[in-house]
């Protein structure tokens, strides 16, 4: 009863799929002002967009923050593209969303195959 309690509990959490993956990578970045706007002047305002475009201006623009950390996954064009997705099969709470959009949190960042998990540093 009691494994099958734990079982229970594991499948009901919001991190057990990412930990189901492989980590692959880490990365710690901290989400200034210039990863709010995209590369047109338009101001981001979801946490996934943010988060892609932090890994845009350190991969591709070379617009880089102290506490940017290098990542390999996210230097690939096709990689950065799937990071919506990777966000929306991974975690990120409420409260880090939040601060995303509304702040300029460094975060950190855990890349699973096909997940990837957001908190605050």
């Amino acid at each position: 009863m009691k494994k099958l309690m734990l079982v229970m509990l594991l499948a009901l959490s919001p991190l057990s799929l990412a930990q189901a993956d492989e980590l692959i990578g880490t990365y710690v970045a901290k989400l200034s002002s210039q990863d709010h706007f995209n590369s047109k002047g338009q101001r981001l305002r979801n946490a996934a967009a943010i988060i892609r475009q932090d890994r845009a201006n350190f991969h591709k623009f070379h617009k880089r923050d102290a506490e940017d950390e290098w990542d390999s996954f996210f230097s690939s064009v096709k990689n950065r593209a799937r990071l919506e997705r990777m966000l929306n099969n991974g975690y990120l709470s409420k409260s880090t969303k939040n601060r995303i959009v509304n702040g300029t949190p460094t975060i950190i960042v855990k890349i699973y195959l096909d997940n990837i998990v957001v908190d605050v540093y």
